[in-house]
């Protein structure tokens, strides 16, 4: 570094027993410095080792005012220090600041994460945990089915995917409301919790070994981690493909599914990624866009049904999916389309006779690279697809898939026809740059 570079700006990991938990070098810095920010709550505890004539801002409000604090007094060649709680680089603001200033501009010195203490407290190996935070914009009690814009849907997510959890808990997103969410996500038997309160403090406290149903109607004294870990064994579901009779159905004329053959093929038609965004319209039993979700674990689905009483059923599949990505309401499309973020995959099952405009919605929103596909049974609407996709040059081609089923007959069998289908595939172009690579 040239003699006239500014010094960084050095982030201290710090805890709640104050300086003892600082090394003498960053106990040095911290003296040294003419410029301290962080939360009201650790200013206050550092109090005793910031110079009197040190400048402090307190984090309250917005962090995008932090890298010009730190800009004007490196500017200034003025020693700034930036108190942060733990190890900044977990879920912490180190990163934030390493995206916006010069990697130069900053310099960690890391604590123990808390829950790496919270860990330690209850003697629990952490190498294989998963961890999050949840310090994220109140979106109220989790409910089946929130979309991923809840603060509380990633943690959804992992619950399906982790045995073990670390979280960051935040005064909106408590312990309390976690294990209400595992309740509401029919987990409730499946993990057990542990709440570490107040770690390095005089009134800190652990409590260990809770079942969801307990913490659900208790407060947890703030600061807290929150640990959970399965006690039960993680389901292992196939993915696709399951047996019709897998799925709740309205019977005995009119359960709508889309049978096993033409599910599995619809399925890759889409071309789903870990992380795809799907829309399903005319969910009917709600098949497909269950099996989607399934094979789009960071991704999300959106599903929408017309008929209240296939609502009701595809309800009864969703609960029993045991599924956190995915979004099921009732209403006839376009209407709730607007509020749906662009999709990478849509199917259509059923159009409630508004197929054109449908079709030109989709191909309008659609994500480059995206693909559309859509189920029929009559030459109506195969007609009014292929004319619709043609009129807006879209690349399109068409599959019909006919399967026939073995069936007892005295003591042989038989092949029993099913009704043929025609599937639509047709995929939005690709961005200029996808295009160049493919080429």
């Amino acid at each position: 570094m040239h003699l006239s570079d500014p010094q960084p700006c050095r982030v201290i990991g710090v805890l709640d027993d104050g300086a003892a938990s600082l090394g003498a070098l960053a106990l040095a810095h911290l003296r040294r410095a003419r410029v301290v920010i962080g939360a009201p709550r650790t200013l206050a505890l550092f109090a005793d080792e910031i110079a009197p004539e040190a400048r402090c801002h307190a984090l309250q409000g917005p962090l995008t005012q932090v890298p010009e604090w730190i800009r004007e007094a490196r500017e200034a060649q003025l020693p700034v220090v930036l108190l942060a709680t733990g190890d900044p680089l977990c879920h912490g603001i180190a990163g934030y600041l390493a995206a916006r200033l010069c990697l130069s501009a900053i310099e960690v010195l890391p604590n123990v994460s808390t829950l790496q203490l919270a860990c330690a407290r209850l003697g629990l190996a952490w190498q294989d945990a998963r961890i999050l935070s949840i310090h994220a914009q109140d979106a109220g009690e989790w409910q089946p089915g929130a979309p991923p814009d809840h603060g509380l849907h990633a943690l959804a997510q992992a619950l399906r995917e982790h045995d073990r959890l670390l979280v960051l808990t935040s005064p909106a997103n408590t312990p309390d409301r976690v294990a209400r969410l595992l309740l509401a996500e029919g987990m409730g038997e499946d993990f057990q919790l542990s709440v570490a309160e107040c770690l390095c403090t005089p009134q800190e406290r652990i409590h260990a070994d809770l079942q969801p149903g307990e913490a659900a109607d208790r407060r947890f004294a703030d600061p807290n981690v929150l640990l959970l870990w399965r006690v039960r064994p993680r389901p292992w579901p196939t993915l696709f493909g399951l047996p019709d009779a897998h799925y709740a159905q309205r019977h005995p004329e009119k359960g709508l599914i889309t049978k096993q053959e033409v599910r599995a093929v619809s399925l890759a038609r889409l071309q789903l990624r870990a992380d795809s965004r799907v829309w399903d319209i005319g969910a009917g039993s709600g098949s497909v866009g269950l099996e989607a979700a399934r094979l789009c674990p960071r991704g999300h689905v959106w599903a929408i049904e017309k008929n209240e009483q296939d609502l009701a059923i595809a309800r009864l599949n969703q609960r029993a999916a045991g599924l956190s990505n995915h979004t099921l309401l009732l209403g006839k499309a376009p209407e709730p389309l607007d509020a749906w973020p662009d999709p990478d995959a849509v199917f259509i099952g059923g159009s409630g006779g508004e197929l054109d405009g449908l079709i030109r919605l989709v191909m309008a929103r659609l994500r480059p690279g995206g693909w559309l596909v859509m189920n029929f049974v009559t030459l109506e609407n195969l007609a009014t697809a292929t004319q619709t996709l043609a009129s807006l040059g879209v690349d399109w081609d068409v599959l019909q898939l006919q399967a026939a089923r073995s069936k007892p007959i005295l003591h042989m069998h038989r092949m029993a026809a099913e009704n043929p289908v025609w599937i639509v595939s047709a995929q939005a172009p690709m961005a200029k740059e996808e295009r160049r690579h493919d080429a």
